[in-house]
């Protein structure tokens, strides 16, 4: 049987390989920050603010939410999915609000802050480059 060497084969191209892992890098990311949340509401570490009874009702409500939007994010991204990035900037959000905009009452954890914002300028970047290689391709 002889093989067709003219016929073309469709691969991804590099842009958007590297956008999928990173994507599934940021998911990695999700699901150890909602490790981290869960550790929290279970209370395995010692401490006030580390056992869901003895948080002040702040802490309760950021910890029980990003708890559960995290994971999900996680799952999202690592499927590429498009509701990933979104439930993503979500729980991004409302970290930069806690540690930035209320930080009296959550604390600065400015490393944090500066993580999602990297991640996003990021991530807009690929969305933008992205968007003018279909373009082109498409014109």
């Amino acid at each position: 049987m002889e093989e067709d060497f003219d016929t073309p084969v469709l691969r991804p191209a590099l842009i958007d390989s590297l956008f999928e892992a990173f994507l599934r890098i940021v998911a990695a990311y999700c699901l150890l920050f909602g490790v981290f949340y869960w550790v929290r509401l279970i209370g395995i570490y010692p401490g006030a603010l580390w056992r869901f009874d003895t948080m002040p009702i702040e802490w309760q409500v950021a910890s029980v939410v990003l708890a559960a939007l995290f994971p999900i994010a996680g799952i999202g991204l690592w499927m590429t999915a498009s509701w990933g990035p979104v439930i993503w900037f979500i729980c991004a959000a409302t970290e930069v609000v806690m540690f930035q905009a209320m930080s009296p009452i959550f604390g600065e954890r400015q490393l944090i802050v500066a993580s999602h914002i990297l991640v996003a300028v990021i991530y807009a970047g690929f969305r933008t480059t992205l968007f003018f290689q279909r373009r082109q391709v498409r014109d």
